[in-house]
């Protein structure tokens, strides 16, 4: 098994790519120095690591200080990329009723604010992704946060609904370049079982960001308005920027990145999509962030609205169901990856996604009376945390399946799920905000569909007896 890790000097990257100086070094699952990084190919830069990382195989020297700083580096930029998404998204939410009322807009047309974010980000990827396995992650990176800074900037003041509709579009097509980029940076470093614990440990990071953003949020609108929210956006993308601009070197080396053009990256995606077993593991992983993202959208209205919290409440109930999908994420990458099969935990994790899906909907249907926020509350915490599992595991299945493409698997994993996500958010608000039924019943469309392609087209029963 394959592990590139980062370099033991301390920077990000040069362990794998060595930027375009070719001065990197190799350090292997242990810390060690390896090898210097060539311009020439991968072929002189990659090192077989025995076991996981920061274990201490025969024969090697113990992790150095230097190389679990740029680990735990590492873990915080690629975090941060990973959770301006949700920060963009979750930390907006508690302000949706006031956007409402203040741009006196219906709530079904608000509610696009986030479809067209959601859009966004979606075609966005499909551009960057491509754009990164030609020119190298470090520099699409760069130029598509200082273009979701100025859009976050121009939200802030937009006087009516349309044109922050049309901001929010612009934003999310400057954001997605953090989210592609993000995932190719870890399958550039990491590979199998590494590469879903790494995802895991992601999440310790990136799942802090729908914790703090909805309490940062309520607490933001305590002292000024809605708009305040994208002040504060505007100001965690420009310290980003900064980041990623100061530690985040290069970690596709020129050897490695592909050199054709649009044609050549259309028949790589073709590939892609023509792989059946990356196909389904794409559109369960697709189907369920619509799961997540019909929860995020309608969340507001239903928890807020019709079960009559307030926005600080519904900001604590959002930060707890995010700890429990952290919670979760964690017990997959350090207790359940590498002792049990990355395709059983997913399994097991769409199953208990299905299972709570189904029982909001009895909840929300009156079948049994009015079940009170609590019940309601409860059905949700099961529904998020299950996305632990499925989540992490996803990803890394999907991206095994594209070592020579990362870029553009990533594009595919991420363009899915926001397409996928943008068609159910405004389905959770069909019928108007008097009702949760069909929040519940478009998680568990998606929740089903999720469970059925995984069964279907990735066949793990299949793969598995063929491993033996």
């Amino acid at each position: 098994m394959e592990q590139r890790t980062p370099g033991s000097d301390g920077s990000i990257g040069k362990g794998s790519a060595g930027g375009s100086t070719g001065k990197g070094c190799i350090v292997d699952g242990a810390g060690t120095e390896t090898g210097r990084a060539k311009a020439e190919g991968p072929a002189s830069k990659k090192s077989t690591a025995p076991g996981p990382a920061g274990t201490n195989p025969a024969g090697t020297a113990p992790a150095t200080p230097a190389a679990r700083r740029a680990g735990l580096l590492l873990v915080l930029v690629l975090g941060g990329l990973t959770a301006l998404p949700p920060l963009s998204m979750d930390m907006y939410l508690p302000a949706l009723p006031e956007v409402t009322d203040m741009l006196r807009a219906p709530a079904a047309t608000v509610q696009l604010t986030l479809t067209a974010c959601l859009a966004g980000m979606a075609a966005g990827q499909l551009v960057v992704g491509p754009m990164s396995d030609k020119w190298g992650r470090r520099r699409p990176l760069l130029i598509g946060m200082v273009l979701y800074v100025l859009a976050t900037a121009v939200c802030a003041f937009a006087p009516t609904v349309g044109l922050l509709i049309a901001f929010r579009l612009l934003q999310g097509l400057a954001g997605a370049a953090g989210i592609v980029i993000a995932r190719a940076v870890v399958r550039d470093l990491y590979d199998g079982v590494e590469m879903a614990r790494f995802f895991s440990t992601l999440m310790l990071v990136s799942g802090a960001a729908p914790i703090a953003a909805p309490l940062i949020g309520g607490q933001i609108l305590r002292i000024t308005d809605w708009r305040g929210v994208f002040h504060v956006l505007t100001a965690v993308g420009l310290l980003l920027t900064l980041v990623v601009w100061r530690f985040l070197d290069e970690t596709l080396p020129p050897g490695r990145r592909h050199t054709g053009g649009i044609g050549e990256a259309l028949r790589t995606m073709r590939g892609l999509l023509v792989d059946r077993v990356f196909a389904g593991y794409t559109l369960a992983g697709g189907l369920a962030f619509a799961v997540l993202f019909a929860y995020i959208s309608a969340s507001p209205f239903v928890i807020q609205e019709i079960y009559g919290a307030s926005p600080q409440t519904f900001s604590l109930l959002f930060g707890i169901n995010s700890v429990g999908l952290v919670v979760v994420g964690q017990i997959n990458g350090k207790l359940l990856v590498g002792r049990v099969s990355l395709d059983k935990v997913l399994g097991i994790g769409l199953t208990v996604m299905l299972c709570g899906a189904l029982a909001l909907l009895v909840m929300t249907s009156g079948v049994f009376g009015d079940p009170g926020l609590v019940p309601v509350s409860a059905g949700l915490f099961v529904l998020m945390s299950s996305m632990g599992l499925v989540m992490p595991n996803t990803n890394a299945q999907a991206l095994m399946r594209a070592p020579h493409a990362a870029g553009s698997a990533s594009a595919l994993l991420g363009t899915s799920s926001f397409l996928i996500g943008a068609v159910a958010s405004p389905l959770v608000g069909i019928a108007g905000e008097g009702t949760a039924v069909p929040m519940a019943l478009v998680q568990v469309c998606c929740a089903l569909g999720a469970l059925g392609c995984f069964l279907l087209l990735c066949r793990p029963w299949s793969r598995s007896e063929a491993a033996r």
